[in-house]
C-alpha cells in the first residue's frame, strides 16, 4: 500500500522530493490531518503520483493535492566503524556548532531529526571532514 500526503498545487509532481518536517500547529484541527500528518518526521520523500482529489490546506493557504511517496535516499555521514551496505543505523543530530563544515547539514542541520533509522544503501570510499575530529564516512541512505 503506498503512503500517501497532502502538496501545494506547485509540489505535488512526480519526482519531487522533500524532507517531511512534521505538522505545523494550524494542522492539529485539519480536517484531512489524518492523510496528511502520516510521514516520519525527517525522513526525505519522493512524490511517485499525483493522485486527483485536492483538498484545502489552511497551512499553505491554497489547495493541496494527495499525491503517493515513498522513502527516498539522503545523504548523511556516520561514524566508520557504521559504515556497512546494507547495515542498519540509528542517526540522529550530532551536537556540533561547526556550521563552517562542509558536513554540517547532513550531521547536525536542521534537516535531520532527533533520532531516526536508516538503512545505508552506498558509502563514499573516503573519509568525511569533520571539524571535531570524528571519524566519519559519507553514505546514502534510506
Amino acid at each position: 500500500m503506498a503512503e500517501i500526503t497532502l502538496l501545494s498545487e506547485a509540489e505535488a509532481s512526480e519526482g519531487f522530493a522533500f524532507v517531511y518536517q512534521g505538522g505545523a500547529p494550524v494542522c492539529r484541527t485539519c480536517p484531512y490531518r489524518h492523510a496528511c500528518l502520516t510521514l516520519d518526521p525527517g525522513r526525505r520523500y519522493e512524490v511517485t503520483k499525483v493522485r486527483t482529489v485536492s483538498h484545502p490546506c489552511a497551512l499553505q493557504e491554497t489547495t493541496a493535492r494527495v499525491v503517493e511517496v515513498r522513502p527516498t535516499a539522503r545523504p548523511l555521514v556516520v561514524e566508520s566503524r557504521s559504515a556497512v551496505v546494507g547495515g542498519s543505523v540509528e542517526l540522529g543530530r550530532y551536537n556540533c556548532r561547526r556550521i563552517d563544515c562542509p558536513n554540517w547539514d547532513i550531521c547536525a542541520g536542521p534537516s535531520l531529526p532527533p533520532k531516526q533509522r536508516y538503512r545505508i544503501e552506498t558509502i563514499q570510499p573516503e573519509a568525511a571532514e569533520c571539524r571535531i575530529g570524528r571519524s566519519l564516512k559519507r553514505v546514502t541512505a534510506v
